[in-house]
C-alpha cells in the first residue's frame, strides 16, 4: 500500500511539474470568472445537466458552468486536478472512483454541511449508495444517482418450462435455465457475461461470502465464494449458458425467439429493450434476482462531490442541494433514464407504478456497492482472467481460486 501511495504522489508531483511549465486551465475553478461555479459531469448523459443548471441559475442567481467530460477521459482529468490543486467546484464522481481520490486528499469533506441539510442528509438515500460516500466516519459527497442490476426474463419462454414467474432461488434459475436450453441447438437459457467483472462479486455476497474478512484479507479461496463460482462454472458446463460471446445485442439475444431468454442487467436496458425489440412487447419482465443466502445485488451510479480546493464551498453546497430535491431527480430521470438515489422519489408514480422500473427500486433496498477500496478494479481484472480460465480453460475452480486470492493479497501489500 505504501508502494502504491508513494507512485500516486510521484505522479501527482510530475504532473504538477508540468502543469507549473505550462500554466493552468481555462476551465479551472480557480481562474476565470470568480463568480461562476464550475461543474465536471460525465458521459453523454452530462449534457442533461446543462438543463437543470439553467433552472438553478434562474431559482437562485447563480451562474454555473457545466463541462462535459467522456468517461474514456475522466480519470486522467481528476488526476490532473488533484496535481494542480486547480479544477472543477462540483464534480461527478463515479462510486467506484470515491476510494481513490478521497484517500488522495481530493474531495472536502461535508459532513456537518449533509447532517443539517433537507435534502442531503443521509437518511433520506439508498443505504449502499450512502455507503460510497462515507470513508473513516466522515462524509465527501451527496448520492446523485443510483443503479442495480436484476434479472431481466422473457415470460412467455419461461411458461413453457412450468415458470409462471420469475426463478426465485438459485435452484430454480440453474433448473429453469436447463430446460430453455433444451429447446434446440444454440438455445441457452441464462446469459453470464464475461465482459461484466461484478458477476462473482454479486453471486458470491449472495451465497455468504464476504469478500474480505473483517481485517481486509480476501477470501476467495474459502468454501463460500469457491462454489459460488462452482455454480456459474455449472452453467457453461451443461449447455445453459454460452461459453462466448454471441456477438449478439439484445435484441437479437433476448428478442425473436429468445436465443439468452434470461439475463442480468441495469435500467438502461429498459429502454434499450423497448426501442430495438418492439416483437417481444408485453413478453419480457424484470424481477429481483434469485436468492441463495440472500438475493444482494451491486450498487453503483455517480455521487456529487466538492473539489477540496474549490473556493465556492457555499454556492456548490446550494447546487448539491438543488440536485438532490425528489421533483429534480425525477427530472434527471426523465432525461436520462438514470434512477434517482433519493428513496421518496421512488414514490412517485413514474416509478412505483412502471412495471420495469419499480423492480429496481426494490432491489436497491438491500444493493450494496462493490468493495470501497482503491484497489478494486484491478481485482475486478484478475477475477476476469481467472473467471476466464475456469469457464473456457478447464481451470480447477478450488486451484485458480487460491492463484487469484494470492494474486490479490499481493496487490494489497503494494
Amino acid at each position: 500500500m505504501k508502494k502504491k501511495m508513494f507512485v500516486v504522489l510521484a505522479l501527482v508531483l510530475s504532473l504538477s511539474l508540468v502543469l507549473m511549465a505550462c500554466g493552468g486551465s481555462k476551465d479551472d475553478a480557480n481562474s476565470g470568472d470568480s463568480k461562476v461555479l464550475n461543474v465536471w459531469a460525465m458521459g453523454d448523459e452530462a449534457k442533461s445537466l446543462k438543463e437543470l443548471a439553467q433552472k438553478f441559475t434562474k431559482d437562485t442567481g447563480i451562474e454555473v458552468k457545466v463541462q462535459v467530460i467522456p468517461w474514456a477521459n475522466a480519470h486522467d482529468k481528476l488526476l490532473t486536478a488533484v496535481a494542480s490543486k486547480s479544477g472543477p467546484d462540483v464534480v461527478q464522481m463515479g462510486t467506484t472512483w470515491m476510494p481513490e481520490f478521497v484517500e488522495a486528499g481530493a474531495l472536502l469533506d461535508i459532513t456537518k454541511d449533509v447532517e443539517k441539510s433537507k435534502n442531503m442528509n443521509s437518511d433520506l438515500f439508498f443505504p449502499g449508495s450512502v455507503k460510497t460516500t462515507q470513508f473513516d466516519g466522515k462524509t465527501y459527497g451527496v448520492p446523485w444517482y443510483a443503479e442495480t442490476r436484476v434479472l431481466f426474463y422473457r415470460t412467455d419462454l419461461l411458461k413453457k418450462v412450468g415458470y409462471n414467474e420469475a426463478p426465485k432461488t438459485w435452484d430454480e434459475l440453474s433448473d429453469a435455465a436447463l430446460k430453455l436450453s433444451k429447446r434446440g441447438k444454440d438455445m441457452y437459457g441464462f446469459a453470464i457475461d464475461p465482459n461484466e467483472q461484478t458477476t462473482g462479486f454479486i453471486f458470491g455476497r449472495q451465497n455468504g461470502s464476504p469478500l474480505f474478512d473483517k481485517d481486509g484479507q480476501p477470501v476467495f479461496n474459502k468454501k463460500p465464494f469457491v462454489d459460488t463460482v462452482s455454480y456459474l462454472d455449472s452453467f457453461i458446463k451443461n449447455g445453459s449458458a454460452p461459453d462466448t460471446d454471441l456477438g449478439l445485442d439484445a435484441s437479437q439475444s433476448f428478442g425473436g425467439d429468445g436465443i439468452v431468454p434470461m439475463f442480468m442487467s441495469g435500467p438502461w436496458m429498459v429502454n434499450t429493450l423497448k426501442d430495438t425489440a418492439p416483437d417481444i412487447d408485453g413478453k419480457w419482465a424484470t424481477a429481483v434476482l434469485p436468492k441463495k443466502e440472500n438475493n444482494e445485488s451491486s450498487l453503483g451510479g455517480a455521487n456529487l462531490s466538492i473539489f477540496k480546493y474549490s473556493d465556492k464551498k457555499d454556492d456548490a453546497l446550494k447546487f448539491m442541494d438543488y440536485m438532490s430535491q425528489p421533483d429534480v431527480q425525477l427530472s434527471w430521470l426523465k432525461d436520462t433514464n438514470s434512477m434517482p438515489a433519493r428513496m421518496d422519489a421512488w414514490e412517485d408514480d413514474m416509478l412505483k407504478n412502471d412495471p420495469y422500473y419499480k423492480v429496481f427500486g426494490e432491489q436497491m433496498k438491500t444493493a450494496e456497492p462493490m468493495p470501497l477500496i482503491p484497489q478494486f478494479e484491478e481485482i475486478a481484472q484478475l477475477y476476469g482472467k481467472s473467471w476466464e480460465q475456469i469457464y473456457r480453460g478447464g481451470a480447477d475452480v478450488q486451484t485458480q481460486m487460491d492463484t487469484f486470492n494470492d494474486q490479490v493479497e499481493a496487490l494489497l501489500k503494494k
